[in-house]
């Protein structure tokens, strides 16, 4: 697997980004990507382990070592197939996938973990590059149907998969374009969105039927669904964000991060003002800003803000700062809890930690906000006398994480059962809700996470659909 001495030979050499000066001036992508020679070099390192505890790292367990051997031996359309195995939308993934299965790597060990997600990204992009991308249009029809309804990475894995077992597939999406936060809630200088287009392209042509702006629960009742459809499949994300429960939390310059995100992003598409900002214009153009979350939306907050000309950026999180380094005999092959500096960080922003926020300061602008630094012992915050200080602040985004789906609506009308922290309650054998006819995936079920999940309980959910549907199924898991 991959040359045998190749990890012996060669350090680890990964993607560069283009320079700050340039790419804060516009929304396109700026990842550079390696040359032919370099990414099968780096293939090379793939240490063919015993355990290679990159597969249980992965959400969707890819089988990475096959793929790097490939790249490797410039076999580029068998490492293309056996990534697809496994996961519908690398390009995805390639691309803002945080990499778990590069923290569970052996090399990782001594922080020189092979480049699987830059790998990854060059094996798609070189499929659709060399048109081996097609549709894959099932030799029969079940005469089966499934509403989907989301068209986030979750319900765009479940359609594909439920279209290509032969079931006639039908997409509701609220917005008025397919892709839920994929599209609007990821920029588009770490995603641009003609990947998610070009894949509707292909799921079209596989039989799969989008509708959009259509809202299930509003437009639509859950009982037409139930009625004109064999299975329903929700897959509508964890949209309930987190609110900032203060003083003064209320003033128009207090806003959430996804809507600030949602707007720039219907801008690069095209939207005019009105279509991009019913609620009203959001620019971070010659503010202050605060980003309250540490997370990766408020890293997205931080970029776009610099985009658009802020005046400062700063971004504060509750929890201490974490450490430089993790501990790699207390977290490998786990996820290790360790400071991470993304590329929007990179470009512009002051950041701190162990803060929490008191109130907001301002009649009826937002001119400040009241902070308090925090200790942490035994789990515990407590408040550290006298260290009360203010930040300037015009424009304060809440980028605080979300505490499920929103329940008015679709939720409501399903009637199923939700679980302990208000997600709908299904396991992850036969994604069945308390409904024997609707089945549940992605962020609605498992709460706030990555797209690289999403895209495995979409796939998952399917096979259980299928299964549900026809009484046995080949579709993965």
């Amino acid at each position: 697997m991959g040359k045998e001495t190749g990890f012996l030979e060669l350090d680890r050499s990964d993607r560069k980004y283009g320079p700050v000066e340039d790419r804060i001036k516009h929304y396109k992508e700026f990842v550079v990507p390696l040359p032919e020679s370099d990414l099968r070099a780096q293939a090379s390192r793939c240490m063919n382990c015993g355990i290679p505890y990159c597969h249980n790292g992965c959400p969707v367990n890819n089988i990475i070592p096959d793929w790097n051997h490939l790249t490797y031996e410039g076999d580029w359309k068998n490492a293309l197939e056996v990534l697809h195995s496994t996961n519908n939308f690398p390009e995805f993934t390639g691309r803002i996938c945080p990499a778990p299965c590069e923290a569970a790597c052996t090399l990782n060990i001594v922080d020189q973990a092979v480049t699987i997600k830059s790998i990854e990204c060059a094996i798609v992009d070189r499929g659709w590059q060399e048109g081996w991308i097609a549709p894959q249009v099932p030799a029969q029809r079940t005469g089966k149907t499934v509403a989907v309804v989301g068209s986030g990475p979750a319900g765009m894995a479940a359609a594909q998969q439920l279209a290509r077992a032969g079931h006639s597939v039908t997409v509701f999406e609220k917005n008025d374009r397919i892709g839920g936060l994929l599209r609007y809630g990821i920029p588009d200088f770490k995603m641009e969105k003609h990947l998610i287009n070009r894949r509707a392209v292909q799921m079209e042509a596989e039989g799969v039927q989008f509708r959009t702006s259509v809202e299930v629960g509003v437009t639509i009742s859950v009982a037409s669904l139930k009625e004109n459809f064999d299975a329903i499949v929700l897959a509508g994300g964890a949209e309930d964000a987190r609110k900032l429960d203060i003083p003064g939390a209320e003033l128009p310059g207090v806003r959430l991060a996804m809507e600030f995100l949602t707007q720039q992003n219907k801008r690069n598409a095209g939207d005019d003002e009105m279509r991009a900002a019913p609620r009203g214009s959001l620019f971070a153009t010659g503010k202050n800003v605060v980003v309250i979350g540490g997370g990766d939306t408020g890293s997205d907050c931080v970029g776009t803000s610099i985009r658009q000309g802020a005046k400062s950026v700063t971004q504060i999180e509750i929890m201490p700062k974490p450490p430089e380094k993790e501990a790699k005999a207390l977290s490998w092959p786990n996820w290790p809890l360790k400071l991470r500096t993304s590329s929007s960080h990179e470009e512009g922003v002051d950041r701190d930690w162990a803060i929490l926020t008191k109130r907001v300061v301002g009649d009826n602008d937002v001119r400040g906000l009241e902070c308090v630094r925090v200790e942490w012992v035994d789990g515990a915050m407590k408040e550290i006398e006298g260290s009360e200080f203010v930040l300037e602040a015009e424009l304060i985004l809440l980028a605080m994480g979300f505490v499920g789906p929103k329940k008015q609506g679709l939720v409501e009308q399903t009637g199923v059962t939700l679980d302990g922290r208000g997600n709908v309650a299904a396991n992850v054998t036969d994604y069945q809700t308390s409904d024997p006819k609707i089945f549940a995936c992605g962020d609605m079920r498992r709460g706030q996470s990555l797209v690289v999940w999403a895209i495995r309980e979409g796939r998952q959910a399917a096979r259980a659909v299928d299964e549900a549907l026809m009484g046995a199924t080949q579709l993965p898991r």
